[in-house]
């Protein structure tokens, strides 16, 4: 008994030569022109009527891609539509692959726990995969995906990987919205992986940080910088807390009295409410910042209610504003978190700090948990030594001239 769908064999399609036309079954067709070319072509009834949708050249879509699309069409004549229309539909409100990403990432980041994760995922979508963001989810072809992905392949096989990946899944969601039919061209296996060399496995190690040498000059250019992204940068450098903490805050939590910031728990990533001991320098930016956003207050109080606002919108800085600002400044070898661990090795080889104190300066668990059962304090007034010389540090002074 003949097979009635999926006759044709892939060494047949890339190898036919004849011009006409080539039952696969299930209604899709491989029509070979006479010039050698060849193409998919599905035919359906509609109406009584004899209809053709072409579902692309050979070279950019394989049999199994074909088949597929084949069969999604069959599904649409299947349920009393007519799949071309629908194609058209679907082809003009299919989004910009960089619209789609950022509404994709705010979809998920409520169940992605880790701030770090989501400003990788926004710094992939909006620095590396840059060449996508203006085209449309349903037009990106392999070509596009390798265009992003070779440049940094062998210089930076990590970021490369995890781009590729993001990238995939992305593609993948357009396609469960309808904005997309057939393959994946940013699919590793039995794709891409025969495209680009496997990527070498690296030695996990450090975030890539600033020495503790260089950081009182870098301060001094990032002081001379008007943007929001730079005074959020330098408070979060002052305060040693991490990005999210930092441009979550909100005016509410400042006791500019007793030079106190609370960080509530859901910030934070030990889920506990965090006290912060604020320098006077870390003051003195946060009455700089307050004096600036007055004219906000006034106009928009809800806007105003975080610290740091994104000019002239008075939204909310995003998660990649500061790491965006290292790029525009060329500091490509350092990254925002890694500020925490200058700070570590300023502690640990400049001052004479105890350990725990330093840990509970960044918020780190500190002793076990029999030691932090009974532990009733934050040592507070002794972390608030820390911080002020850690700004006076930063900033190149002295303590004693800062309090003055």
């Amino acid at each position: 008994m003949p097979k009635l769908i999926n006759r044709l064999s892939p060494r047949f399609v890339t190898t036919v030569t004849d011009p006409g036309r080539y039952a696969d079954g299930g209604n899709l067709y491989l029509h070979v022109d006479p010039s050698g070319a060849k193409r998919w072509v599905f035919k359906f009834q509609w109406h009584g009527r004899p209809k053709e949708m072409g579902l692309g050249p050979l070279r950019s879509v394989p049999l199994a891609s074909a088949r597929q699309a084949a069969a999604s069409a069959r599904e649409t004549v299947a349920g009393g539509l007519n799949p071309v229309e629908e194609r058209a539909k679907a082809r003009r409100s299919a989004p910009l692959f960089g619209e789609f990403a950022d509404r994709y990432i705010d979809d998920q980041e409520a169940g992605w726990r880790s701030a770090k994760h989501i400003s990788q995922w926004r710094y992939s979508v909006e620095i590396d995969a840059e060449k996508l963001r203006r085209l449309p989810v349903d037009k990106i072809t392999t070509d596009d995906v390798l265009a992003v992905l070779k440049p940094i392949w062998a210089v930076k096989p990590e970021t490369a990987k995890r781009c590729r990946g993001r990238i995939e899944k992305i593609l993948d969601a357009a396609k469960a919205r309808g904005f997309r039919t057939g393959e994946n061209p940013a699919a590793w296996k039995g794709h891409l992986a025969l495209m680009l060399p496997t990527p070498p496995k690296l030695t996990r190690g450090h975030l890539p940080a600033m020495s503790a040498e260089d950081l009182a000059s870098f301060m001094s250019k990032l002081r001379h910088r008007p943007a929001s992204s730079a005074r959020a940068l330098e408070f979060t450098i002052l305060t040693a807390v991490r990005s999210n903490e930092a441009l979550g805050a909100r005016w509410c939590e400042f006791d500019f009295a007793k030079r106190i910031w609370t960080v509530p728990a859901e910030r934070m990533k030990g889920k506990r409410d965090h006290r912060v001991p604020l320098s006077v320098a870390a003051i003195a930016l946060l009455e700089e910042v307050r004096t600036q956003t007055e004219s906000v207050m006034a106009t928009a109080p809800a806007a105003a209610d975080f610290v740091f606002l994104r000019r002239p919108t008075h939204e909310r800085l995003s998660g990649m504003a500061m790491e965006m600002l290292l790029r525009r400044m060329s500091v490509t070898d350092v990254c925002v978190h890694g500020f925490r661990s200058t700070f570590r090795d300023w502690a640990g080889e400049q001052t004479n700090f105890p350990r725990e104190i330093v840990e509970m300066s960044l918020a780190h668990l500190v002793g076990s948990e029999v030691e932090r059962a009974y532990r009733r304090g934050d040592a507070l007034e002794r972390r608030r030594e820390v911080m002020d010389r850690w700004a006076a540090f930063a900033l190149g002074e002295t303590v004693e001239k800062m309090a003055a």
